[in-house]
């Protein structure tokens, strides 16, 4: 009996000894993992968010953004193509016998540069933007009676930004056309900015639209930031590249009348029970019969501090021929009337004020657009 209680006893200290093991391995791992947390680098989820936080914050804007864009807001934008080299076909302007420092002078039956001024340079657009604006949101929009409600944010952002404006105010129900020539003739931000929102909902899905007009118009070196031409250091065109896109508006019928109306008066409102008068910025400063043989017949003019005073505008003549000129960097608000006028009357072989200006009318030197037929958006 003494031998069967002692095997029994063999037993019982066997499976404690299992038993005991086993809480030993038990520990060993237990202690081995609070060990290798403590001294691991806190790289997991913590790491990972951050990381994702980062990059919804750098993430690219939906445009493309210039190449080798300045490190600080510059007073000027950088010559970042190299201009091209004159031949003895090319009128080409310098010194002061034109006050902008960037011009160009377009044949448009020909669609060739005639005369021009570090036309292929960057420049700052200002509201000769709107340009742009308008016949994006023309060739996006089926009724032009239709009605759109001026948000308060888009009236405040204007007076925060001291944009110049139509006019209209918030909760107001403005048409789609009166907008276009509230964009138009007192280059309204109110009505661009209103405009941006009904076609795609804000202003930075309407530019990418815009931006992608400038692609298929082939520029080259015009990227766009917003709808109203507002200073940004990455918005930027040429006197050559807007050129082409005020070619590419005269396509579009209600464009083309838009750019050339002195004055429009918006439909009756609550608001403004009257309508409200709209005067143009250019034919504020000019008849457009200044020059003897053509008529300047519409345009776009712009102003920021960093641009300077701009001005695209079309003339034609009793026969047909159609001129395009642009100018920016002008001094003053008279000073792109002048110069404007100086290039018409060269164009057409009128005898100029100054000896020093070179004749226009010699055989042009480069191509201005390509054919766009194919493009031409319907009225």
């Amino acid at each position: 009996m003494s031998t069967t209680k002692k095997r029994k006893r063999r037993r019982v200290s066997a499976a404690g000894m299992i038993l005991l093991f086993l809480m030993l391995i038990i520990t060993i791992l237990g202690v081995y993992g609070i060990v290798h947390l403590l001294t691991t680098p806190a790289s997991g989820k913590l790491s990972a968010e951050i990381v994702t936080e980062t990059e919804t914050e750098t993430e690219p804007p939906a445009t493309e953004p210039p190449t080798e864009p300045p490190t600080e807001p510059p007073t000027e934008p950088p010559p970042l193509v190299e201009y091209p080299q004159e031949d003895e076909n090319t009128a080409v302007w310098e010194g002061d016998v034109l006050d902008a420092k960037y011009a160009v002078m377009v044949d448009c039956n020909q669609h060739k540069i005639l005369a021009e001024k570090n036309g292929n340079v960057r420049m700052y657009p200002a509201s000769m933007t709107k340009l742009m604006t308008i016949i994006v949101a023309i060739e996006n929009i089926k009724d032009f009676h239709d009605t759109f409600t001026m948000q308060e944010e888009v009236i405040e952002s204007c007076w925060a930004q001291e944009a110049s404006m139509a006019g209209f105010s918030a909760g107001e129900q403005c048409t789609v056309l009166d907008m276009l020539y509230g964009a138009a003739l007192p280059s309204g931000a109110d009505a661009t900015i209103g405009l941006a929102y009904y076609v795609s909902g804000s202003e930075k899905a309407f530019v990418r639209l815009m931006n992608q007009k400038v692609k298929e118009l082939g520029l080259k070196d015009t990227h766009f930031m917003n709808s109203s031409g507002l200073h940004d250091e990455n918005h930027y065109s040429t006197a050559a590249d807007m050129a082409v896109i005020l070619e590419y508006c005269l396509q579009n019928e209600l464009c083309r009348q838009v750019i050339s109306t002195p004055h429009y008066t918006t439909s009756s409102t609550e608001y403004h029970p009257d309508g409200i008068y709209l005067s143009d910025t250019m034919f504020n400063k000019m008849d457009g019969h200044e020059v003897p043989g053509i008529t300047i017949k519409g345009g776009k003019t712009g102003f920021t501090d960093e641009a300077g005073h701009c001005l695209a505008s079309y003339g034609e003549t009793n026969d047909g021929r159609c001129y395009i000129v642009v100018t920016s960097k002008g001094t003053d608000r008279y000073q792109p009337v002048n110069d404007c006028i100086k290039l018409y009357s060269s164009a057409i072989g009128v005898p100029a004020e100054s000896e020093n200006i070179p004749p226009a009318t010699l055989a042009p030197s480069a191509d201005i657009v390509q054919e766009q037929q194919e493009l031409a958006p319907a009225a």
